[in-house]
């Protein structure tokens, strides 16, 4: 049998990351933008949309879904706005994981994410699950992300996180050749290189444990102390041991409620006062390690 993963990875020495201004941590905060853009029949899917929603383990419906539509609505209408304002307010960065089809919905909100000069990175054309799409379709989608981000936002998306991948995704993304960086993987907490798929993709890995999707899954958080905790735990741990990086995943129609919100500032507040924290984008995180770290 021919081994395809790497489980060895960077092993008990991991490299110095050299973060600016000897940070402990490099903390990256992805707000995931989807809203608008999940399983429709509207769209021409099959059914509704049943996954990361206030009604955990909903199932999907050959027709409409009014209560998920609106549980995605929210994410849009209020939630983004909230997670907005928190971050703007303390003038951190942020990455926006933006489904190509859900900002082409909302000008708006693509408006006020490139005047917070955050990054906005391509999270696949369609919030859907790629798991089993043939790979000729998943080309295609890859394709017309590219295209449509590019005209939505005025510049091709440089960092990639499908999310929901196929066994092909990450190849594909590779052969695109466009991308800095790929996020779809967990395996670290340092950036890594791919060398799998005939080019060393940079890969910038993501996190689903400091992820509000935590808060609607059965095995989740409850309330927003918990979330809190977990979070400050995570950061003062990676702090104590030096040389990591810390993604936070985030949804509007999540953490965009008022009382996880209220918990995420308290975060966000911890985290500038630690004074051991570089607070970047992910594609600052990309260049710096391509700079520190080249292939």
């Amino acid at each position: 049998m021919t081994e395809t993963r790497d489980l060895v990875g960077y092993g008990a020495h991991p490299p110095d990351p050299r973060w600016p201004g000897g940070a402990r941590v490099a903390v990256q905060f992805v707000i995931n933008y989807e809203e608008g853009a999940e399983s429709s029949v509207d769209h021409g899917d099959a059914g509704s949309e049943r996954f990361l929603s206030e009604m955990v383990g909903a199932t999907s419906h050959p027709a409409r879904a009014m209560a998920m539509e609106s549980l995605y609505e929210y994410g849009s209408r209020a939630g983004f706005w909230r997670l907005h304002r928190l971050f703007t307010e303390r003038a951190m960065p942020v990455t926006v994981f933006g489904v190509a089809k859900a900002l082409e919905l909302n000008p708006e909100a693509v408006e006020a994410m490139l005047a917070a000069d955050w990054e906005i990175a391509s999270h696949g054309l369609r919030w859907l699950d790629y798991q089993d799409v043939p790979e000729a379709v998943e080309v295609a989608h890859i394709a017309e992300a590219i295209a449509l981000h590019t005209k939505i936002t005025g510049s091709r998306p440089l960092g990639w996180y499908q999310g929901r991948t196929s066994p092909n995704t990450a190849r594909l993304v590779a052969h695109e050749g466009g991308f800095v960086y790929d996020a779809d993987s967990y395996a670290d907490d340092l950036p890594y290189r791919d060398r799998r798929h005939g080019r060393a993709q940079l890969i910038v890995p993501y996190s689903l444990d400091a992820n509000d999707m935590k808060f609607v899954a059965f095995n989740g958080f409850t309330e927003g102390e918990a979330f809190f905790r977990y979070l400050r735990d995570t950061f003062d741990q990676l702090a104590h041991e030096g040389g990591r990086m810390m993604s936070v995943g985030l949804h509007g129609r999540i953490a965009g409620r008022p009382a996880r919100a209220h918990a995420l500032a308290r975060f966000l507040d911890h985290v500038l006062a630690s004074g051991q924290a570089w607070v970047a984008r992910r594609i600052d995180i990309a260049r710096h390690w391509q700079e520190v770290h080249p292939a």
